[in-house]
């Protein structure tokens, strides 16, 4: 806290510190604005799981990839734009991302017209380069605006963002994808041609549905690849549009002027950024916090992606439909997350970090273990658990770390992979045998979030009653 903050006033009264000083409004604004980006990059990406596994006719386990493309551009561009930015600046950082972000969106062009799905894995990772320097250098930039006690709160005021770009790409995802995708129409002519459907398991009619797509494939090959052609200009669309928003936002940070809260006194040699290295090892409650953010990120990748292959197999949902309840999923998430920021003026964060993580843990089960509407609808209410964990976990561990936060940030961001590593897991268990005897795959795959909670609710605890100490 600085020495304004820790002022008195004439009543005798200490002041407390603001969440946001008057002279960082303009760029605390302009750089939330970058929040929404990698939302709407996430939640349109999400439905091309299920959507490239019927256009390719792969496995879930193989579609999943999508996820893992998605999510490696974390892992490979993190501690490379961590160091980018401590050599040059947050604005050289937010530059180089949006450069990224735009070139991975336009990728999409060259995929759809080879019709090659590794075109599309190297355009996700390519664009997910742009998202690990946006997210290494935004995360850190409004930590630094302003006093340390009030870093948290902040962190999650500008979070609070992220899911408006998130519902944007779930209703690009629903109208402009899902909804105009021919394979989604075979689908619905093959089922309303057979109404003995409707009295059979959902799990069995989406089986029987897509081994009538593979029959389609190999007895009308070129109707088929017509179907495919045209499906994949459907999913261009919207990342060719992302792009050109993108480009247009490159120009406005290249001519904004925004200030410079990273001290560069000390050079980046290679020994000064070991010794950064070093100290971070050592301290427990950074690592930790790593370690807790993977499985958060893979908790959260992992719901939202398979809640589609829920509805579709466990309810016989479209898919559109499914996505309907995500978009449902994330309204509930973005209130949450506003209540959450408000709660945060009165409990500590590591604490209600361990409350939120327990609720998850519930509510995963709950999307185990319920029949019907009410595991849907314990799937949607983990998005609410959710809300407060990203930001607080990244404000916990980046705590009081000074210059070492820039470097710090990169670890943080690098486990985002989480969400590139555990998704595959999942649509292998999705693929597999039911593990609990009559319950459907897809629903005990959902054991995995649960035991991410698990971890996560430790963390808070100790953050709370350990590392606090």
């Amino acid at each position: 806290m600085d020495k304004v903050a820790r002022a008195e006033n004439a009543a005798g009264k200490t002041v407390r510190p603001k969440i946001l000083e008057r002279r960082f409004l303009l760029p605390f604004a302009l750089v939330a604005l970058l929040f929404p980006l990698w939302g709407f990059a996430n939640d349109v990406t999400n439905p091309l799981v299920r959507a490239f596994k019927d256009i390719f006719l792969i496995t879930n386990a193989q579609s999943s990839m999508v996820q893992f493309a998605f999510y490696l551009g974390y892992g490979i561009m993190a501690i490379p734009a961590a160091l980018f930015i401590r050599r040059f600046s947050y604005k050289a950082g937010i530059l180089l991302g949006l450069a990224l972000y735009a070139i991975g969106a336009l990728i999409f062009l060259p995929a759809s017209i080879f019709q090659e799905f590794n075109y599309f894995l190297i355009a996700l990772c390519v664009l997910t380069c742009g998202l690990a320097l946006l997210e290494t250098t935004a995360n850190p930039y409004i930590l630094s605006m302003g006093d340390p006690e009030t870093a948290t709160r902040r962190l999650n005021l500008a979070q609070a963002f992220n899911p408006i770009g998130s519902l944007t790409g779930m209703f690009v995802a629903s109208t402009f994808i899902l909804n105009k995708l021919q394979v989604e129409e075979f689908r619905a002519t093959e089922r309303a041609a057979h109404p003995e459907y409707a009295d059979q398991l959902p799990s069995v009619v989406d089986g029987k549905l897509t081994q009538a797509l593979q029959d389609f494939s190999v007895n009308n090959p070129a109707a088929f690849e017509a179907m495919q052609a045209a499906d994949l200009v459907t999913v261009r669309g919207p990342y060719l549009t992302i792009a050109i928003v993108v480009a247009l936002l490159f120009f406005v940070f290249l001519l904004a002027k925004l200030p410079k809260t990273m001290s560069h006194d000390n050079p980046l040699t290679v020994g000064e950024t070991g010794a950064t290295f070093g100290r971070l090892l050592t301290n427990k409650r950074y690592v930790e916090g790593v370690i807790t953010q993977a499985f958060y990120v893979g908790a959260q990748i992992m719901c939202w992606t398979f809640i589609i292959h829920y509805g579709m197999t466990v309810l016989g949902l479209s898919a559109s439909e499914a996505q309907g309840y995500n978009m449902i999923a994330m309204v509930i998430f973005l209130a949450s997350r506003f209540i959450c920021t408000f709660l945060l003026g009165f409990i500590r964060p590591g604490n209600l970090l361990m409350v939120l993580a327990l609720a998850g843990i519930a509510t995963s089960a709950g999307a185990v273990f319920l029949d019907g509407m009410a595991g849907l609808y314990s799937l949607i209410g983990i998005s609410a658990c959710m809300s407060l964990m990203f930001p607080t976990i990244y404000g916990i561990a980046l705590k009081d770390l000074g210059d070492d936060a820039s470097l710090g940030s990169a670890g943080l961001v690098m486990a985002i992979v989480g969400g590139a590593l555990m998704p595959p897991l999942q649509g292998s268990m999705i693929d597999a045998a039911p593990i609990l005897g009559s319950i459907p795959s897809v629903k005990t795959s959902f054991l995995l979030p649960l035991l991410c909670f698990v971890v996560i609710a430790i963390y808070g605890f100790r953050a709370h009653h350990v590392h606090k100490a």
